[in-house]
């Protein structure tokens, strides 16, 4: 007998129809688990390779998935340390963008408050879970520079990139200058909370390393406290007393997920097993750290604030670029200064705390250099957006000023000395 609804009698498949058998269609009769072998054994292997399929096809990046077993094995096997460096950093890539996409797809289905939690928590999880496992080896530097780089990355490269691909076709972009200004005055927040330290570390006198190291931390850790509950007051202000002013920005983001792929148990899934997959393969990556430096001549904190961050936040590069191009810039400025918010009022406290618990001596006390670098950064960022206006020259100046703080910590060695050290001169002789 003809089936209604499309010509011919043929059903009309939509968007929507099942890529699975209905169970009500189905040759063999109703669909009750066990009552059918050949159900029982290919129903859900075949939804799950299925959406597998679609994940791993949600974004052209993941064709670099191929390095997560190569980088693995390398790492097992002790491979070349600047193989296993090169295939890990490859490899983070494409799980970063996983990491995105199951974050996004969990949050849309647990409501605007849980889903904003969510993404503050999820949505630099490769930076965090890198940093964590550099703490938990000592390495402090790497976990400071790669914090600073973070933030750089994405208020100058990825801001920068936003302004060009929105204005390369000519005339001016316009965004919500009142959340744009909420987010630049948290960022200078930010600053100051590494400036006091910094500035503490110079006025202390030489003679009392002892005392200067234990004041330092018990200001580090009451500071970071401090950073953390401003997060979550920014986070309530965003969802709650002020959503208002996020309507843009939160249609924009449910324009742009308008079709869901992953429940949320399988969102979940996808979560914990690509988180497992970047500890492993970040594990391999900052082992391998010490040897690039040796081989390569280059310094950890190049390495931790210029490439570790671009490999963290390939995939939101990628996003707020698209968005930008289409005209959307609240969500543009979302991504890229609310990513920078995340980093320096959350995963920077929470990793000072962190270190606390575990005893290493994480602090706020950046160098000298890299302070000033993030404040002159901040500074330039907060004069451009703060008329609410945006152009591809705005956009170049970003990237330009980018370029040269890169080529700066290019030939900036580890062993250099700390600004501080040169400016407790002033302190101790006034």
């Amino acid at each position: 007998m003809p089936q209604p609804g499309g010509e011919n009698g043929r059903t009309e498949a939509t968007e929507s129809t099942s890529l699975l058998p209905l169970a009500s269609n189905a040759s063999h009769g109703p669909d009750i688990w066990g009552q059918n072998d050949e159900h029982r054994y290919t129903k859900w292997p075949k939804h799950v390779a299925h959406i597998t399929w679609l994940t791993v096809s949600s974004n052209y990046v993941n064709v670099l998935l191929v390095f997560v077993p190569l980088g693995i094995i390398a790492g097992l096997l002790h491979w070349n340390p600047t193989l296993v460096f090169v295939l890990n950093f490859f490899a983070i890539v494409p799980l970063a963008a996983l990491l995105s996409f199951a974050t996004e797809e969990l949050s849309a289905k647990v409501g605007q408050t849980i889903g904003g939690l969510m993404n503050a928590t999820f949505g630099n999880a490769v930076e965090l879970i890198v940093s964590i496992v550099a703490l938990l080896n000592g390495e402090i530097r790497i976990v400071q520079a790669s914090m600073l780089g973070s933030i750089l990355s994405n208020i100058l490269l990825v801001l920068g990139c936003c302004f060009i691909a929105g204005g390369w076709r000519g005339g001016e972009q316009r965004f919500n200058s009142v959340v744009a200004n909420a987010m630049a005055s948290l960022m200078s927040i930010a600053t100051v909370s590494l400036i006091i330290p910094a500035t503490l570390y110079a006025a202390l006198s030489s003679g009392e390393t002892k005392v200067q190291d234990d004041n330092i931390a018990l200001l580090s850790r009451g500071t970071a406290i401090i950073m953390l509950i401003l997060y979550l007051l920014y986070l309530f202000f965003q969802l709650k007393t002020h959503s208002s002013l996020f309507d843009a920005e939160a249609q924009a983001e449910d324009e742009a997920s308008e079709t869901h792929i992953l429940s949320p148990i399988s969102a979940g899934v996808v979560l914990v097993v690509v988180t497992l997959m970047v500890a492993v393969c970040a594990e391999f990556l900052v082992d391998s750290i010490d040897a690039i430096v040796e081989t390569a001549h280059i310094s950890k904190t190049f390495i931790g604030l210029i490439l570790l961050p671009i490999v963290g936040n390939a995939a939101e590069h990628v996003t707020a670029c698209i968005v930008a191009y289409k005209q959307k810039m609240d969500l543009a400025i979302g991504v890229a200064i609310g990513s920078s918010l995340q980093i320096a009022l959350f995963v920077t406290p929470f990793l000072v705390i962190l270190g606390w618990i575990i005893g290493q001596p994480m602090t706020l006390h950046f160098q000298g250099f890299e302070t000033v670098i993030f404040f002159l950064s901040v500074t330039v960022v907060n004069y451009l957006i703060q008329d609410g206006k945006s152009n591809w020259l705005e956009g170049a100046m970003c990237l330009g000023t980018y370029i040269i703080i890169a080529l700066a910590f290019y030939v900036y060695p580890d062993t250099a000395g700390d600004i501080g050290s040169m400016l407790k001169q002033f302190f101790t002789s006034a």
